[in-house]
């Protein structure tokens, strides 16, 4: 593996619209393709191969990684925590070293960055994985000073994991605000290895999370049955269980109850922050080699604005302050040790009001969408073709636990009132999740086209012409004038489509949000009514949850992230 030296230097390497000049492309090489015969083949089929090994890499270190869990979930005996920890401690420090190498080394040499992708790394996405990491920060403090405190019975590896997990959530969210638009052109196959070996990290990561998160809801649920039916008779009857939960308990002092709920708190962030990280690191891995071309570079960046928008914001917060007062009640109610069917019947019923309202207005958009008669943007997107499969991947979740619900319901008693209002439930999930995606994907392949676009250009030509030729004021004020008349004559037809957009959109994004709060901080009515898991079993729906839950949470904040592009652009 080896890359072409480069003939002349350049002054002008970080401009992203440079046209493809062949002296300053790095082509790649591999040597299983030497005897193709053109240049560019050759690069092809290495960028191909290079892809292919690179991807490989990642699946053995996933199953790997994934062989280590599962076998601390089903024999933790031969295969502890700390196994886990210490395989992805040495992970972790692989990617740090490669990071590091990409800050100081790869990303410094001459014609290393000649493009950038405009459309990765949006304001909100790089906002998002400083937010998160912020957050996960937090929570290894919180675990650090959790373990400090009960060091006489946890062990050392419980202090230094959360150390090294700090250094590296700091180091990648650096690195990925600072690099996630680049488009290398040196050093093609190490950077894809380093890019799919963080990837893969951060997949493990996840998956240990999301494990330690659902075990930790099923040990809650079953102490609450077994305190409801069997009141003290099932601590006596497995005394050994007893005695290991007794072992290591939190002492009665402030401080470590400030980590304790801090760290239940603050956990969900760190999933949502190693799944964004993914599809960042995933772009910047479609991205590595890539030469883009001036016609894929937008004219115009838009902007984020508020102007114009009065109903979506209204609605939406209308929706956002009502979830959060069902969501408190339903903590309220649900945590006891006797949960009142009543907190069931209300958070079933504000679904069911909000689910239809934001089916409806998806409908809307899309109809809007296809009046407006917008060119398709059918150009080369990484970003946008990662966040059409993400959203369509995660919405899998939401919708397979939906269908299992629906199948169990109906098999049971389909009359009772609870019952009836889940059964609603499962089946206004899954049409709002697939009016949702078409609303989004359609939105993100229409071309951009800013309100006021004619009438910049036509004031350019004036200015251009009137430099140019120096015309009289009474000429230039025609030309004005008919810009102005056009300008008025476009907004007249199309600003009313693009308001209801915005609004739409806005509506949407804010109704997200309270979706991703509510399942995010504990409230899984789908586990907790019992209703899917006696008909199931208690293994085989916690299975299902431990599949659906995870994705519909990252569904919901990817949403968010594509109806604010569906928003700017509108």
């Amino acid at each position: 593996m080896s890359d072409k030296k480069v003939s002349r230097p350049c002054h002008h390497c970080k401009s992203t619209s440079a046209p493809a000049d062949t002296s300053k492309i790095h082509y790649e090489k591999f040597w299983l393709y030497r005897h193709c015969s053109s240049v560019q083949q050759r690069d092809q089929q290495a960028q191909k191969a290079g892809q292919l090994f690179s991807g490989l890499l990642a699946m053995n270190v996933v199953f790997l990684g994934s062989a280590f869990i599962s076998s601390m979930i089903f024999n933790n005996v031969a295969i502890t925590l700390a196994h886990v920890w210490i395989l992805l401690s040495i992970l972790k420090v692989l990617c740090l070293f490669w990071i590091i190498y990409y800050l100081l080394g790869t990303s410094q040499q001459p014609h290393a960055v000649l493009y950038r992708d405009s459309h990765a790394g949006a304001i909100w996405v790089r906002g998002s994985v400083l937010l998160f990491g912020s957050c996960s920060v937090l929570l290894n403090v919180f675990q650090i000073g959790y373990s400090t405190i009960l060091v006489h019975c946890k062990s050392r590896v419980e202090i230094v994991f959360p150390s090294i997990e700090i250094l590296f959530i700091c180091t990648q969210a650096y690195f990925l605000w600072h690099h996630c638009k680049d488009c290398i052109q040196v050093q093609h196959n190490f950077t894809r290895c380093g890019l799919m070996l963080t990837i893969a990290t951060n997949l493990l990561l996840w998956l240990l999370a999301v494990t330690n998160d659902t075990l930790h809801m099923e040990i809650e649920s079953q102490l609450r049955e077994v305190e409801q039916r069997f009141a003290g008779k099932a601590l006596s009857a497995h005394p050994h269980w007893c005695n290991e939960t007794t072992l290591c308990t939190c002492p009665n002092t402030t401080i470590c109850s400030v980590f304790q709920k801090g760290y239940i708190l603050l956990y969900p962030f760190n999933t949502e922050y190693c799944l964004i990280c993914c599809s960042v690191l995933y772009v910047m891995w479609k991205n590595v080699g890539r030469r883009i071309s001036h016609h894929h570079i937008p004219p115009t960046k838009p902007k984020f604005k508020l102007q114009g928008v009065v109903f979506g914001p209204l609605l939406g917060t209308s929706a956002v302050i009502i979830g959060a007062c069902v969501f408190m009640m339903y903590q309220i109610q649900a945590t006891s040790l006797v949960p009142s069917s009543q907190v069931f019947v209300i958070y079933y019923s504000y679904y069911i009001v909000l689910l239809p309202l934001m089916s409806v207005g998806a409908v809307i958009g899309t109809i809007i969408h296809a009046l407006e008669k917008k060119e398709l943007d059918t150009l080369k997107n990484p970003t946008r073709s990662l966040d059409v499969v993400l959203l369509m991947g995660a919405a899998l979740g939401q919708i397979g636990m939906s269908y299992f619900s629906i199948v169990a319901l109906v098999a049971t008693n389909p009359r009772d009132l609870l019952n009836c209002l889940a059964l609603s439930y499962s089946v206004l999930l899954i049409f709002q999740n697939i009016t949702q995606n078409v609303f989004v994907i359609d939105g993100l392949h229409r071309r951009q086209t800013p309100s006021g676009k004619e009438e910049d250009t036509k004031e350019e030509q004036i200015r251009e012409a009137y430099s140019q030729r120096r015309v009289s004021m009474l000429e230039l004020g025609q030309e004005i004038r008919k810009a102005s008349l056009s300008y008025i004559h476009t907004y007249s037809h199309q600003s009313w489509k693009r308001r209801v957009l915005r609004e739409i959109s806005f509506f949407l994004v804010l109704c997200n949000i309270i979706l991703w709060v509510m399942p995010t901080f504990g409230a899984h009515p789908i586990f907790e009514n019992g209703m899917e898991r006696s008909f199931y079993g208690y293994s085989t729906w916690f299975v299902i949850v431990n599949f659906g839950l995870p994705l519909g949470v990252f569904y919901r904040m990817h949403s968010v992230m594509g109806l604010l592009e569906v928003y700017v652009t509108a």
